[in-house]
């Protein structure tokens, strides 16, 4: 089977040309790797330092204007071809060599939907929660995972996770519409009510704050987040 890794990209310029060497590196033993970038009008220097990657195979896709990054990785979805789709944030937060894991569940099948979350633990007080920063994250996120878990019937730890592997022909039957990351909890959504279990998997992840690029702000998109579940839920 192939993996379609869509890697999503604006104004990563300090760290995209690491993430694009690690996915390259990543080897997969049962799966054929495909790879998709798509900048979504970076302002800074990440547009010339994708060009300039010698990554073989990799498909890259310029949006000329900052749409969001749900539309980012909707245009990846477009021209993937592969059995199963994962998204890799083009920052150094995750470790796409937790890829592996996910696929370790797929068991060969073609209608498997697997999660990697950060949250399935108490807060770490000591290391990542040590700031409210993160401390509001954590909590905003265990509530988001928790809500969606009562709406939708199925006990979920992370659900705004990065890291969503899912088949080709899932999206394939939904017509996405998110342009932000409104589109963490609309695929989620859209995946349960067509009847995919999600699995979930642990893995471990680097935090970066706003003064490295962090872009998500859970207070702003918290309540984005609640209408998506509520409106796919109930109305759409």
């Amino acid at each position: 089977m192939k993996l379609s890794i869509i890697i999503p990209v604006y104004n990563e310029q300090k760290t995209i040309s690491e993430v694009l060497k690690k996915v390259e590196d990543l080897k997969l033993d049962d799966f054929e790797k495909e790879i998709i970038v798509v900048d979504d009008g970076s302002k800074d220097t990440s547009k010339e330092k994708i060009k300039k990657a010698k990554v073989n195979g990799m498909k890259i896709y310029f949006h000329e204007r900052n749409m969001g990054k749900g539309a980012a990785i909707r245009t990846g979805v477009e021209h993937a071809t592969g059995d199963y789709i994962v998204i890799q944030d083009a920052d150094t937060e995750y470790n796409p060599e937790d890829i592996k894991k996910l696929l370790s569940v797929v068991n060969n099948s073609k209608d498997s939907v697997v999660y990697g979350t950060r949250l399935n633990r108490m807060p770490n007080f000591g290391k990542d929660e040590r700031t409210l920063l993160f401390f509001s994250h954590y909590f905003g996120n265990r509530f988001l995972s928790l809500f969606t878990s009562m709406l939708y019937g199925q006990w979920l730890t992370d659900m705004e996770t990065c890291y969503k592997l899912f088949p080709k022909a899932a999206v394939s039957k939904m017509k996405l519409e998110s342009r932000g990351f409104a589109f963490e909890p609309e695929i989620t959504a859209k995946l349960l009510k067509l009847g995919y279990k999600i699995k979930e998997i642990s893995i471990t992840t680097k935090p970066r704050d706003y003064s490295e690029g962090k872009k998500l702000h859970a207070w702003k998109e918290g309540p984005i987040a609640l209408w998506t579940l509520l409106k796919y839920r109930f109305i759409n």
